[in-house]
Formats: C-alpha cells, sequence, structure tokens
C-alpha cells in the first residue's frame, strides 16, 4: 500500500531481508503455477517443474531462460502475446508494439509498468505536474509513466515525443514542475526555452529511462537547479530498477526478481562480475519468467543509504547482442542485417553513435560495391524507426573487426 505522505511509495520497499525471502517463497511458487497451468507458452517448458520447488531466486536456476527471440517465435503460433500471458481472470486492457516487432500487453489503473515508487522516490507528490515525452505512439513507455504518475495522484501532460518548440511553450504556460523522457530531449526543450525566453525554472525533477544518462548531461541539469533521476525499464516487463540518489547503484524494483548470468547461459556469475540481466516479472497476467534483457550489469555490494532494502546494480553496462538504445528505441544487428538483406548493393554497414553536445547523433555507414544515387532514408526509417546520417564508403574501407553496433558515446 503506498506511504503517500511519507518518505517511501510502499513499506515493502523496507523490508528487512528475511521479510522478503518470505514473501518470494509465498508468491513465486503462484508465479511458477499459474504460468505452468493457465498459459499456453510455457505449457511445454514447464511440463516437468513442480512450482513448490522454487521458492527463492537460486531456486530459479532450475527453470529455462526466456529470450526475446523465444517471444517472437511464440508469438507467431499464440498471437498476439505469444500464450505468455494468463488465460484467465486477465486484467490487461491494451496491445503495444515494441521493435522486432514484439506485443506486450498493458492495463489502466492499476500501475502495470509500476513506475509509481520511482516516481515518488524522485520527489513527484499528489498534485504535481509532469510533462510526459515518453512516446504513447505503439510502444508502453508514455501510458507507464503516466499510470505511475496518476497512481501517486499527479497531473500529466501526456506529451509525447517531438515538437519541441510546442512542448518548451506547453511546459511554461502550465508550468510543469517534473519532466519524464529520454536524458537528452529534456535539454533541447531547454535550449529552445532560452532561445524563445521561457520561463522554465519551475521544473525541478527529471524522471529519464530509456537511454543512457551521462554525467555531463546530468551535470547541466544540476546547474539548472533540476534534480535528474533514472530508472532501468523494459517494454516487456516495466520498471526493473530505479535509482533514488545520484550516483549511487540502482536498488531493484519490489516486482521484480533480478538475477546476474554470463551472456547466452543461465549461469550465475561471481559477486560483483558483470554479466547478462535475467527478470522474473512478479506478475500474474503476464509471468514472464527468467527474462533475459540482453542488457549487462553486476549486483553491486551493501544498501542504499537512502533507506531501501532490496538488492542493487551498478546501472546499464553495455549489451550482450550488440544493441544500443538511441532516443529510447534500440538499435540491433539483425536490423542492419535486414536492411541489407533488402539491398544487396550493400556489402556491409556499421552504426557509429556519438553523443554531440548532450544528444545522440547516429550515422550508418554503408560499404556499397558501386557508385550510386540511392535513397537510403526511407528503407533506414522503416526499419529502426530513426534518423541517421547516411555515409557511403567505397568497398573494404569499414574494419572487419566484428562490430555492427559501434556505440561511443
Amino acid at each position: 500500500m503506498a506511504e503517500l505522505n511519507g518518505r517511501y511509495f510502499s513499506s515493502s520497499e523496507i523490508r528487512s531481508d528475511d521479510e522478503r525471502a518470505y514473501f518470494i517463497s509465498q508468491f513465486l511458487p503462484k508465479v511458477i503455477k499459474t504460468a505452468k497451468n493457465d498459459t499456453l507458452g510455457y505449457k511445454e517448458t514447464f511440463s516437468q517443474v513442480e512450482p513448490t520447488e522454487i521458492t527463492s531466486l537460486s531456486d530459479l536456476k532450475k527453470i529455462p531462460v526466456l529470450r526475446k527471440s523465444d517471444l517472437l517465435h511464440k508469438q507467431k503460433v499464440y498471437p498476439p502475446f505469444g500464450g505468455f500471458e494468463r488465460s484467465h481472470e486477465n486484467t490487461s486492457t491494451h496491445f503495444f508494439q515494441s521493435p522486432g516487432p514484439i506485443y506486450e500487453p498493458g492495463a489502466r489503473g492499476n500501475d502495470w509498468g509500476r513506475f509509481a515508487p520511482f516516481l515518488f522516490a524522485s520527489g513527484v507528490r499528489k498534485g504535481f505536474k509532469l510533462q510526459n515525452c515518453f512516446s504513447y505512439h505503439l510502444t508502453p513507455a508514455g501510458m507507464m509513466f503516466e499510470e505511475g504518475a496518476l497512481r501517486i495522484g499527479a497531473k500529466v501532460l501526456p506529451a509525447g515525443t517531438g515538437q519541441t518548440e510546442l512542448q518548451a511553450k506547453a511546459a511554461a504556460f502550465l508550468q510543469t514542475q517534473v519532466y519524464a523522457g529520454t536524458p537528452d530531449f529534456l535539454y533541447k526543450i531547454l535550449e529552445k526555452g532560452d532561445e524563445l525566453s521561457l520561463d522554465l525554472t519551475h521544473i525541478k525533477i527529471a524522471c529519464v529511462g530509456g537511454g543512457p544518462l551521462f554525467p555531463n548531461l546530468r551535470n547541466a541539469y544540476s546547474e539548472r537547479g533540476i534534480k535528474c533521476l533514472q530508472s532501468y525499464a523494459t517494454a516487456d516487463l516495466g520498471n526493473v530498477a530505479l535509482e533514488t540518489v545520484q550516483d549511487e547503484p540502482l536498488i531493484v524494483d519490489e516486482g521484480v526478481l533480478v538475477e546476474i548470468v554470463y551472456p547466452g547461459t543461465g549461469d550465475p556469475v561471481e559477486p560483483g562480475e558483470i554479466g547478462e540481466i535475467l527478470v522474473t516479472n512478479l506478475n500474474l497476467d503476464y509471468p514472464l519468467i527468467r527474462f533475459a534483457t540482453g542488457d549487462m550489469s553486476a549486483i553491486a555490494p551493501g544498501q542504499s543509504s537512502c533507506g531501501r532494502t532490496n538488492i542493487r546494480i551498478v546501472g546499464w553496462r553495455g549489451r550482450a547482442d550488440q544493441a544500443a538504445k538511441v532516443k529510447g528505441m534500440f538499435v540491433r544487428p539483425e536490423q542492419i542485417k535486414e536492411l541489407i538483406s533488402r539491398h544487396p548493393e550493400i556489402l556491409k554497414a556499421r552504426v557509429e553513435i556519438r553523443l554531440v553536445g548532450n544528444q545522440d547523433e547516429l550515422t550508418l555507414k554503408l560499404e556499397v560495391n558501386a557508385e550510386n544515387e540511392i535513397d537510403y532514408s526511407l528503407t533506414v526509417r522503416d526499419i529502426i524507426n530513426l534518423r541517421a546520417n547516411i555515409v557511403k564508403v567505397k568497398p573494404n574501407r569499414l574494419p572487419s573487426d566484428g562490430i555492427i553496433i559501434d556505440d561511443q558515446r
């Protein structure tokens, strides 16, 4: 239950280790039982799994890892969600689409993505005005953050992405106190506000995600009196971990279980070692169990200085599959391979991502076998949903180092 006038959103955030372990021992078997008996997606995989034997984080290693490739395959067999949604008494009300395409469920009125604890930890309170600059188009981020804000009692401007001048003017007119969106887009809004001589000094809190928060960008916000905190989340799982104190490790959300394993396996790494993040979502409507995010991190020692007691991760430490997040969207090697398959004259391709003036810049270098006037921009937008600077180079000019996504930020 939310403690909206207190320091913490929920008393579950300050449980002792024994109290949290007891909760997991009681609730995790219910999640496994629901997955086994009431979903099509797990029917075969869990045929030999006994739910009563899965009562702790360490017990999860008895269960196979679930990967995005598995979701994609299952969604073709059991549309739209691959049979991973609960068949009976399901409360989901929405369909969302992420690049892949992969489809995810969502719901109104119950903070499906569990963003209220993050917003509350960032300082958002009842009556605050929040400018939500996450996308409302197909992807779930916009609605997830909105539901979290409404759970607290904040008021939301569903601004979405783009239209920087309109965003700046709306922020000035409504005197919004909170920004929610990708780390760099607020900087664009503030710059536009400066250009138009708008007063945006009422923005005091920035709740960001969907991309890396670089120190120079956080410092730029701090110089303007804006406290900027980040969350780690995915479209499939909702919020996974939240930052409550700047530059401290992120605290794992109470609605998930996190394992760190050797990439491509389900085997746990040594304590403190970097590995791939596996997440088990304690959501009976959509129980993703040992879901491989493809993101790399490590368990951080100790507890947060804020008083929350759950385990922490050191933050994002790259991708196991070379994918990179740009302006809230993943760019993946398989997307670049799709581009090459559509245009046989392209011999090799390489994406370079740089930080230019606190903003992401994406350049796509294409090695082509002959001079041509082909405009690849429409194909690029269709495949990766982002604008890119396209540079054509002669054969044998791109490095042969196996790198497709070169993230230089």
